[in-house]
């Protein structure tokens, strides 16, 4: 570290010589904001000092110590008296000594309400009242002897929302503790923000030799919320995690594999694809693409990405994790998801279930077995299953599907149509003997975008996707579903 970097921790604790910092900080977690930061009024364990530190008691009134001359006058000594005055009598004594400035005053007021004790864990947290005497520095004395310990601090609160080391007159001390603070919020107290990068210490690399004193945070991977997945259609989002200052965010890796049993060994990796290389630039897949818009908030950036090619009733996990320009890793996220039920045509089920019906009724030649046959082993296994639903409803007095499909095609020929609807999962099955089955389908929009660069040497790291021009254009995508009535579970 270099040595005319003071830290966060030495500026807090007034180890900075020179001048007296005006704010304190004396809570353990780190601060909320970094060029724009106020003292939360939730937060216990934070005091505001002005050019001095000071503790209120629950009267809202400041306790000062004062020197004043006995009766003996000098050759008796002076002795140290505490007296109470009311904080506006205070900032306003100040004021007119020229030790505050009208903008100080104004950004600054008491709250008169209690915020719990300090925890004992903070080491930095002060459990007595400041009641000793202030020098010119701003030093605190030593509570005077028999004093109770106040148990519950009521705290100065800054109620104009400005950076910490604005209220510090010294340039000096000013630049020290701004350059401390950027430090400690944006390069984990390791490293001297650059511009809009951290310059990482020589201690702050990792094993691997590359720095980590601004890590890649992980994105949280989660369903669209636009689109409902379908029986073979998914999309999901997450927001961008690169910081205004640290590291870059060069790519977002995304793999997604169907996943047979969930208890089983992840041997089998799926698809893995690159953000930038596969779905921006075009190379990978029709059926998948991504696009990006405007988040929540002015500087945040939100991706999607849309999987249209997915088996029905299938249980799919989506991996994600973020690459920086220095080939870091992020932890990755994930969220599984089974698409829903295959489509089935309600319609055309209760056709085949009557031409069936048909070829089975009366003498059945060998030519009306065969075209029985190929009929059913050409649908596909949701449609047959409907198809025997919509035969035993209207012809099971005759004889159910399984019996007459035995009695006129044989055992084999029977086995191998039920066979293939024997891969159905017990849900789509209670949803396929529902009274009523009827597709409809859905429009909804989404946003597709493209690189507008040259596809750069796969041996290149990329820059920050910031950097990197997209041109992006909303597009509408149909989405066929099932709706189901009177379902019945057994």
């Amino acid at each position: 570290m270099p040595k005319n970097r003071w830290t966060l921790r030495h500026i807090l604790i007034n180890e900075v010589p020179g001048e007296y910092p005006y704010c304190r900080q004396v809570n353990c977690r780190p601060l909320d904001k970094t060029t724009n930061v106020s003292l939360d009024t939730t937060r216990q364990c934070q005091s505001v000092i002005i050019t001095r530190l000071v503790w209120m008691n629950e009267h809202s009134r400041i306790r000062l110590a004062v020197d004043e001359a006995t009766d003996q006058g000098v050759s008796g000594g002076a002795r140290r008296e505490l007296k109470s005055v009311p904080f506006i009598s205070y900032l306003s004594a100040m004021q007119k000594s020229q030790l505050l400035s009208d903008d100080m005053v104004s950004g600054v007021e008491i709250r008169c309400e209690e915020k719990g004790s300090c925890p004992a864990g903070c080491h930095l947290c002060h459990h007595q009242a400041v009641v000793g005497g202030l020098s010119g520095r701003g030093r605190t004395g030593n509570s005077r002897s028999g004093e109770p310990p106040s148990p519950i601090p009521v705290l100065l609160e800054v109620s104009r929302v400005v950076p910490l080391y604005s209220l510090v007159q010294d340039n000096v001390t000013k630049e020290a503790f701004k350059s401390a603070t950027m430090s400690s919020y944006w390069c984990a107290g390791k490293g001297d923000v650059i511009d809009n990068w951290c310059r990482c210490d020589l201690s702050a690399f990792s094993k691997d030799g590359l720095p980590n004193c601004s890590p890649l945070r992980q994105p949280i991977l989660r369903l669209a919320p636009y689109l409902e997945p379908s029986s073979t259609m998914v999309a999901v989002e997450w927001v961008d995690v690169e910081p205004l200052i640290g590291c870059k965010v060069s790519d977002y890796i995304i793999q997604h594999k169907r996943v047979e049993d969930p208890s089983e060994a992840e041997v089998y990796t799926g698809e893995v694809i690159s953000l930038v290389d596969d779905l921006f630039s075009g190379l990978g897949s029709s059926c998948v693409f991504a696009g990006k818009k405007t988040g929540d908030h002015p500087h945040s950036v939100l991706y999607s990405v849309v999987f249209k090619c997915l088996e029905p009733d299938s249980l799919y996990k989506f991996t994600l994790h973020a690459m920086d320009s220095r080939g870091s890793h992020s932890d990755s996220s994930f969220v599984s998801v089974r698409t829903s039920c295959p489509m089935v045509d309600d319609s055309r089920a209760e056709e085949i279930a009557d031409k069936v019906y048909n070829l089975y009724n009366g003498y059945t030649s060998g030519k009306e077995q065969q075209i029985a046959y190929n009929t059913l082993m050409e649908v596909p296994p949701p449609l047959l299953y409907r198809v025997q639903h919509h035969y035993n409803s209207h012809y099971e007095k005759f004889g159910d599907f399984v019996w007459r499909s035995e009695d006129e095609l044989g055992p084999r020929k029977a086995n191998l149509i039920l066979h293939r609807a024997e891969k159905i999962s017990n849900y789509c099955r209670s949803l396929l003997r529902s009274t009523n089955i009827r597709s409809r389908t859905d429009t909804m929009p989404y946003v597709y975008c493209r690189s507008e660069e040259g596809q750069p040497p796969s041996n290149t790291w990329h820059g920050s996707l910031h950097e990197s021009r997209t041109s992006c254009m909303e597009k509408l995508i149909s989405v066929q579903r099932n709706t189901y009535s009177n379902t019945k579970l057994r």
